[in-house]
């Protein structure tokens, strides 16, 4: 049986002014944990990996139909409808994540 040492817990640290204008990347929080064996003496760690965009693939309609609203929301001055069209774009409007069970 493994031994486990306390988690390691990292955090980038405080955005500088030039960052927080920017508008740099969220905060990363990464956990290590170290475990030895009581025989060997040998370490090993693991680490969580950071969570994911949920994405698919998106076809050439998809790609076409996504620009066209993005023009649209750009020509009527409307940030919801230019938003929805990148993501649609980019195949990360939800599409298809919607799972509902027909009986």
């Amino acid at each position: 049986m493994a031994f486990t040492r306390s988690a390691n817990t990292t955090t980038a640290s405080k955005p500088s002014l030039l960052g927080r204008l920017k508008g740099n990347n969220r905060t990363v929080t990464t956990t290590t944990k170290h475990s030895t064996n009581p025989i060997t003496g040998s370490h090993t760690t693991t680490t969580t990996k950071k969570e994911s965009v949920q994405k698919r693939k998106p076809t050439v309609g998809d790609k076409v139909s996504g620009a066209m609203m993005n023009l649209k929301g750009t020509v009527t001055g409307k940030p919801g409808v230019k938003g929805a069209g990148t993501r649609r774009m980019n195949g990360t409007d939800g599409k298809g994540s919607h799972y509902t069970r027909t009986y």
